[in-house]
């Protein structure tokens, strides 16, 4: 594969912006020609006469004017990121002389790089399967190391390979039932369905372990949506601006001081946390405190994880049931708040109240004694902690077992606070992914194609079900084919092709 541009293109590559270095990257037929006329060195050879993969020291230079003293690396196609001629040129990282040395490259014949040109031409090249050159932006976009690393493993081609090993099992199949039904009196069909569902559900159950990881791409590669709930004055306000390192949330010893939803990004070990303080949860008359509340609700019920704070020198009261009521079920931290004054709730009395204001859920403390075990099972998802209510056969007792972390801190004194940044890294990540052959869909438009493929076989296997005629089946299989397709760039199309990259930031 192999797409001739006509044009070179040149960008600056590095951050604009006062820097030890700056990048400025040119591609396409003329760049050692352009590079000719602009560089002066000590050998008397031109850059366009020296070997691929080298580097050049010397100066950029505009007739008689000298912009700058730099080194110039040397790729020539194919080996190079874009499969075309490629030069960069390092230079010092001032604003002014990134910005001079790419006029002067325009000036002699070079165009300026749209957005994500350059792994676009990669991508058209044949160096990278769409997939990949995904993974690339991916990758400058990561705000953790979780979605650095699962943007590597993608950028070292993990997900092509999956998909790929897929549709040639499906392509395969395929082939077989129109050659048969194109030569039936040499290639038999009979009972192939048999045969085929037997791959189908294969094929599946492979698409289906990929869409499984979706929601785990998502978390890492957008962080947790993580909702802080509490009554008013319970110190939410607080934790934001100790877990941010700065007075960003409003404190008062007001209650109802915070009316709307705050939002804003934190990096906790490694974790990304989008993180919104509430409006704290109450009975009220003022309508636009209402308004806060009622948002806290809906927010809380979107969220990945609830950081559900109560003041510990204050008792528990009807609004801690009411909070309590929509944590059941959800990922949460409860955060017993202001341990250096003297404690009036204890975990104790947060287990009670949990189970009591709970019934008929995980925790149940009513007559029924019969519990969904699969459904309340946290050892096979740690990240859903719940209130359990057990069986001891043994003695015939109901045993509660409380599964939400909760946690003394102190957001006055910042105590506790390590202990909450573990508890997070441990319910979402330890144990659960690793990134040596686990795959992880970050991408919305994989998870589609995904679905949509899954969703053709489905089909393929109801036809065989139903006993269809073959035909039926490849029409499916086709589809499927086409689906997964897409994901690796090879069934897309141009406006695609160009919105995607479009995203890209400007020299990459």
């Amino acid at each position: 594969m192999g797409y001739q541009y006509d044009t070179t293109i040149a960008a600056i590559s590095t951050a604009v912006s006062s820097a030890g270095i700056g990048i400025v990257r040119m591609s396409g037929p003329e760049a050692f020609l352009i590079a000719d006329c602009i560089y002066r060195g000590k050998n008397e050879k031109r850059l366009s006469e020296q070997k691929s993969h080298t580097i050049h020291y010397g100066f950029i230079v505009d007739g008689e004017e000298t912009i700058d003293e730099v080194l110039v690396m040397l790729m020539r196609g194919p080996r190079s990121f874009t499969g075309e001629d490629t030069v960069e040129i390092n230079c010092h990282g001032g604003v002014y002389v990134v910005k001079r040395i790419l006029e002067t490259l325009i000036d002699y014949g070079a165009r300026p790089a749209e957005p994500g040109e350059f792994t676009k031409r990669a991508f058209l090249n044949g160096r990278l399967d769409l997939s990949q050159a995904e993974a690339v932006g991916d990758l400058i976009e990561a705000q953790n190391k979780y979605a650095l690393q699962s943007s590597v493993n993608q950028l070292k081609g993990c997900v092509r390979q999956e998909i790929n090993r897929i549709r040639k099992n499906i392509i395969y199949h395929t082939a077989f039932i129109e050659t048969a039904l194109d030569d039936p009196e040499h290639i038999s069909v009979d009972g192939y369905g048999v045969e085929l569902k037997g791959n189908v559900e294969e094929w599946l159950g492979d698409i289906r372990r990929l869409l499984d990881t979706c929601d785990d791409g998502r978390i890492i590669k957008e962080g947790i949506r993580t909702v802080i709930l509490g009554k008013p004055n319970a110190g939410k306000s607080s934790l934001l601006n100790v877990l941010l390192g700065e007075e960003r949330a409003i404190v008062t010893d007001v209650e109802g001081t915070t009316r709307d939803v705050l939002e804003e990004h934190i990096n906790l070990k490694g974790i990304s946390l989008n993180i919104m303080d509430t409006a704290g949860i109450r009975d009220t008359e003022d309508i636009v405190e209402k308004i806060g509340v009622d948002r806290a609700k809906d927010y809380a019920d979107q969220a990945d994880l609830i950081l559900y704070v109560i003041d510990s020198s204050r008792p528990l009261d009807e609004n801690d049931c009411e909070i309590m009521r929509l944590i059941e079920g959800k990922t949460s931290v409860i955060l017993l708040n202001k341990s250096d004054l003297e404690a009036l709730v204890t975990v104790q009395d947060v287990e009670d109240m949990y189970f009591t204001c709970n019934p008929g859920g995980c925790g149940d403390k009513g007559e029924s004694s019969v519990v969904d075990h699969q459904s309340c099972d946290n050892e096979s998802n740690p990240a859903k902690n719940k209130g359990i209510l057990m069986v001891d056969d043994d003695r015939k007792t109901e045993i509660k077992e409380f599964k939400i972390p909760v946690i003394d801190i102190s957001a006055k004194d910042m105590k506790g606070i390590d202990h909450l940044e573990e508890t997070l890294k441990k319910l979402f990540f330890e144990g659960n992914l690793a990134f040596n052959d686990e795959i992880y869909i970050t991408n919305i438009r994989h998870k589609t194609a995904l679905s949509d493929a899954y969703g053709a076989l489905e089909r393929v296997r109801d036809s065989i079900d139903d006993g269809m005629p073959e035909d039926f089946y490849s029409i499916d299989l086709m589809d499927a084919y086409e689906a997964l397709g897409n994901i690796t760039g090879e069934t897309i199309g141009e406006d695609l092709v160009n919105e995607i990259f479009s995203k890209f930031c400007m020299g990459k």
